[in-house]
């Protein structure tokens, strides 16, 4: 099977060096990788992307910056591929990360996504287990499964388990509902529970093959740092939390309206911001807590 790695770039280098190299070493070498550089100032790694002799190699600049949420919904848009995924440029694929899912998707034909085990590492490649992600861990599925419907939408919404540039999608399902508009902290939460509602269901594969990069320049780190973040949230959650009730997935609603472990990250943080006298940012984790 045929895979789209879509590579939206807009950082480190050496970092993105790393990500390239690794998506070059798969055992699945059915694969098309495809660079879209979101106006990033330095043109280097753009040179050095494209001096790669790789028929499998494709690069692209946006006419203009996207932003996170745009450059996102452009790789969708992209994406030829009957099955496609959108890698972080400063994460890692194992080996067999592509064999392992194509593997997943294929041998169920009824399956949107697939997720594999992530390990976390941080920015000099160490494997760390901060707080949110050990949640994570404990949150995700202990053994390989399929979820649906609102067991999916339920499971996602007291704790989003999953790691976005880890996941493979089936293009002809994921492609047609897409990004909603405006989000940029739960774009990927919006798309999975999306395809719940429409039927999709996902493959969980527990074997570690990806190694999802945490550091403090990330989208969702910066805007937890100044609330931002749970400003975007507790508007989702909240619209969930009725869409949910209307459509009589009353469990899915009742964990939507809770979100705990969303309230849990702002706890978290809560400490710091008063410390600190950030006291915008306390009034808007304050709010988190109790909204």
């Amino acid at each position: 099977m045929l895979v789209d790695v879509m590579l939206p770039f807009y950082g480190d280098m050496s970092l993105f060096q790393a990500a390239v190299r690794s998506v070059l070493a798969q055992t699945h070498t059915d694969f098309r990788l495809v660079m879209v550089d979101d106006q990033y100032p330095d043109p280097e790694p753009a040179r050095w992307f494209q001096d790669f002799d790789d028929p499998r190699l494709q690069y692209l600049r946006n006419s203009q910056n996207l932003g996170v949420n745009g450059n996102f919904r452009r790789c969708i848009d992209l994406a030829e591929a009957p099955a496609f995924t959108i890698m972080g440029c400063d994460d890692l694929m194992g080996p067999d990360h592509l064999a392992r899912a194509v593997a997943a998707l294929a041998g169920n034909p009824d399956a949107a996504i697939v997720a594999s085990g992530v390990e976390v590492i941080d920015a000099s490649g160490t494997v760390v287990r901060p707080l949110g992600d050990r949640v994570k861990s404990m949150l995700a599925p202990s053994a390989a499964t399929t979820l649906r419907g609102e067991e999916l939408a339920a499971g996602l919404y007291r704790g989003n388990w999953t790691y976005f540039p880890s996941l493979l999608w089936r293009r002809d399902i994921a492609r047609p509902i897409g990004f909603r508009e405006g989000l940029e902290v739960v774009l990927d939460l919006a798309l999975l529970v999306d395809i719940a509602r429409s039927g999709g269901s996902l493959v969980f594969d527990p074997e570690v093959t990806f190694s999802y990069r945490r550091h403090v320049a990330s989208v969702s780190s910066v805007r937890a740092v100044d609330g931002r973040r749970f400003a975007e949230e507790r508007e989702f959650f909240a619209a969930e939390a009725r869409t949910c009730q209307t459509l009589g997935w009353t469990t899915a609603a009742k964990a939507a309206r809770r979100h705990p472990t969303s309230r849990l990250n702002a706890a978290t943080l809560l400490p710091g911001a008063l410390l600190g006298r950030q006291w915008p940012v306390a009034g808007e984790l304050a709010r988190h807590l109790v909204r």
